[in-house]
């Protein structure tokens, strides 16, 4: 399955290469959110709130009160994860929290499990270098992707895995790595990182896996 991604930054749309340069903005929100609303769902950002140099929480409540969304981006405790699904998303998406002090956070992930349901919860485990990276990809653990996503796999119901090396590049997303993601969890999986045509979405779809796709869909690379 296709899902298209939205990434919001000083309250615009935007698309980033490798997760730092700025590409494209857009502000015509309902153009995006009609071209969106026949999927099953949609990936919201909040790029601002991730970084920690504020939020698009307005702009977040607009989008999930017309598509059906899996929201990330600065949700870091189990009081935001519940705001973001009071306000309708779908699933909410956990990264840096995960990973503290070169440590898996294994006890908050069971709590958040507990309290949410895992159906509800997104483990993000994007890596940079073959690392892990966290506070928007600006951090490196010293986690893999599997590994992480070993430890945590009872907590979650999919993982989103994002390879920041080919992110926004549209040059394709390095499908070698899919076999070890999979083989690490019984969970959903979800990638991105450089997808860019239709037919590796296919190849993904044929492996059970989703694909996140931004920079080829905003481009008109990838129809949507």
């Amino acid at each position: 399955m296709l899902i298209p991604s939205i990434d919001l930054m000083g309250g615009k749309i935007v698309q980033l290469v490798q997760g730092e340069k700025k590409a494209l903005d857009f502000d015509d929100f309902d153009y995006w959110t009609e071209r969106f609303s026949k999927y099953p769902l949609v990936q919201l950002i909040d790029l601002d709130a991730a970084i920690g140099t504020g939020n698009n929480r307005e702009l977040i409540a607009r989008f999930l009160s017309k598509l059906p969304c899996q929201v990330g981006g600065g949700i870091r405790s189990l009081a935001s994860a519940r705001e973001a699904l009071s306000l309708g998303a779908r699933r909410v998406i956990i990264g840096s929290a995960l990973f503290k002090e070169g440590q898996m956070q294994r006890d908050f992930a069971a709590d958040l499990a507990r309290e949410l349901g895992p159906e509800r919860l997104t483990f993000g485990v994007d890596t940079k270098q073959g690392r892990v990276a966290i506070h928007g990809w600006r951090t490196l653990t010293d986690f893999t992707a599997p590994e992480a996503m070993r430890a945590l796999n009872d907590f979650c119901g999919a993982f989103l895995y994002t390879n920041v090396d080919t992110e926004g590049l549209l040059q394709g997303f390095p499908q070698h790595l899919v076999s070890d993601l999979l083989a690490a969890t019984s969970r959903k999986l979800i990638v991105a990182g450089g997808i860019t045509r239709r037919d590796e979405v296919e190849q993904l779809d044929r492996l059970g896996v989703d694909a996140i796709a931004g920079m080829a869909i905003y481009t008109g690379r990838l129809e949507a």
